[in-house]
């Protein structure tokens, strides 16, 4: 008499594979990720005596350094933009990318308590991370529609909006993606080697500086522009701006070269990071 074989939701092997769980498993674990969104905002803010009022404060402060500094002291140009609209959308843009790559880089050292005991996705670590910092900078973001609308009323400011304020939601979800995925391909080389972070937090200070956020990418010499334009976050912080102030320099060309440097990235990233997840917890 032959036992009839039972079909399981799921099944936990030794076994590793490319391409990880599937949406329907990813769907299950949805509390899981609410949970662990709710625990990174709570642990960040909690028992501080500004609470979240800190997603506002550190660029409000980077805000007024910059101003004074590249903006009175430099003299750096930002066109017909007034300086603070300019530097607060670069700033809330770096952040929600930094924040998103640095926070998702570290995923295999810092968790692996949990991956060691508990089974879930793996990706679901990463993905709670960008939820986090995605509820902060929409949080920034209404701050700088404040700023703009003040502009608006009382100096003047005149926005031109046109077919390009689409692009914002692009924007956004490309940059989210890119630092999802640099944070992935990191992560696994963290989990093997330690001084690895000490390159990341280097790296992504250098690369602040190949990116327009402190200054307009029509101030770069026409000689190196190039260099800044390989920098496939240089189309999305200028459309950002394009999008929502009227001005930026940027094609739909470097726009679809970034949004396709982006998702080839993100996939490799992430077949890595499935094949490489369950390996790396015995090394960490």
């Amino acid at each position: 008499m032959s036992v009839p074989k039972v079909k399981w939701d799921w099944e936990i092997t030794s076994q590793t594979s490319y391409w990880g769980a599937s949406l329907r498993e990813l769907w299950s674990f949805r509390h899981l990720l609410e949970g662990l969104v709710k625990r990174n905002f709570l642990l960040r803010y909690q028992q501080t005596i500004l609470g979240p009022f800190w997603i506002l404060f550190p660029p409000l402060l980077t805000l007024v350094t910059y101003v004074l500094v590249f903006g009175k002291l430099v003299g750096i140009s930002t066109g017909t933009l007034p300086p603070v609209l300019f530097y607060f959308a670069g700033i809330i843009l770096w952040s929600f990318f930094n924040d998103s790559f640095t926070g998702t880089a570290t995923t295999f050292r810092d968790n692996v308590h949990l991956f060691s005991k508990v089974y879930f996705p793996r990706i679901i670590i990463p993905l709670s991370v960008i939820h986090t910092q995605l509820y902060n900078f929409l949080i920034q973001f209404l701050m700088m529609l404040l700023l703009v609308a003040y502009y608006w009323l009382f100096q003047g400011l005149r926005l031109s909006l046109s077919i390009t304020i689409l692009w914002f939601p692009l924007v956004l979800l490309a940059t989210a993606l890119l630092a999802l995925g640099m944070g992935l391909f990191f992560s696994v080389l963290t989990a093997k080697y330690r001084d690895m972070s000490y390159v990341i937090n280097l790296g992504v200070r250098l690369l602040m500086y190949v990116t327009p956020v402190i200054y307009p990418l029509s101030a770069v010499p026409e000689k190196v522009r190039w260099l800044v334009q390989l920098n496939p976050l240089s189309p999305l912080f200028e459309a950002f701006r394009l999008s929502l102030l009227g001005e930026g320099t940027v094609s739909t060309w470097q726009l679809a070269y970034s949004v396709l440097f982006t998702v080839a990235f993100f996939g490799a990233s992430l077949l890595l990071f499935n094949k490489q997840g369950d390996k790396l917890i015995d090394v960490v």
